[in-house]
């Protein structure tokens, strides 16, 4: 399988940036400990703490599943204190559309690449 690429968009409510910060740290530290197939996971924040983008790969589609099932609650605190778009780059499995179907995630398959 291949790799997928995944961006999510977080917009964070007002007065809940201190929050999502610490959620978005126990993102990190989760995925560190537990991840096997997240090959990147980076966050970045606009200058006035209102969006923040996480710029995420991983090894299929396989791997997104349970990065999504380690992340469990902590998932849902963070959809508590912002509102997220997700886009997903590749071919990902049935399986994974299905489990992330209320996400509503915009699929972009490959065209062409270098």
């Amino acid at each position: 399988m291949q790799p997928l690429q995944i961006t999510a968009r977080f917009s964070i409510h007002d007065g809940k940036l201190e929050d999502f910060e610490k959620l978005a740290a126990q993102c990190m530290e989760t995925v560190r400990a537990k991840d096997s197939g997240t090959l990147q996971y980076d966050w970045f924040m606009d200058a006035e703490g209102r969006e923040c983008v996480v710029r995420e790969t991983y090894r299929d589609s396989d791997a997104v599943l349970e990065h999504v099932q380690n992340l469990g609650a902590i998932f849902g605190a963070l959809l508590a204190v912002a509102d997220m778009e997700v886009e997903v780059f590749g071919s990902p499995s049935p399986e994974l559309i299905e489990a992330t179907a209320a996400l509503a995630p915009r699929v972009f398959g490959p065209m062409q690449s270098l």
